[in-house]
């Protein structure tokens, strides 16, 4: 994208959803209840933030700890762990996503 001037913008402030990518959303965690639980609550934070976003489950343990996580279940967004070792709410996740 150019601007009427023809140089770039600057979006060195603008987030990739705000450019037209997707999230990343990942829930680090072996599948146990509390792992289930707050990928149900990521997949409402997202619905409700009406974003587009991509939520995965990583459960292997040896790509949860590259990520520096000891403590599951956890939540990263776009690379970056924002919560370890403890259920957050779809209301709580929303703040990361917005």
């Amino acid at each position: 994208m150019r601007l009427e001037n023809g140089s770039e913008p600057d979006l060195s402030d603008v987030s990739d959803n705000e450019r037209g990518k997707a999230m990343k959303i990942q829930i680090l965690g072996t599948g146990c209840p509390k792992c289930k639980t707050l990928m149900a609550n990521a997949e409402a934070a997202v619905k409700a933030a009406g974003i587009e976003a991509m939520v995965e489950k990583v459960d292997q343990i040896a790509d949860i700890m590259k990520m520096g996580v000891m403590i599951t279940p956890a939540l990263a967004v776009d690379g970056v762990v924002k919560s370890a070792g403890k259920v957050l709410s779809p209301e709580e996740i929303k703040k990361f996503l917005v």
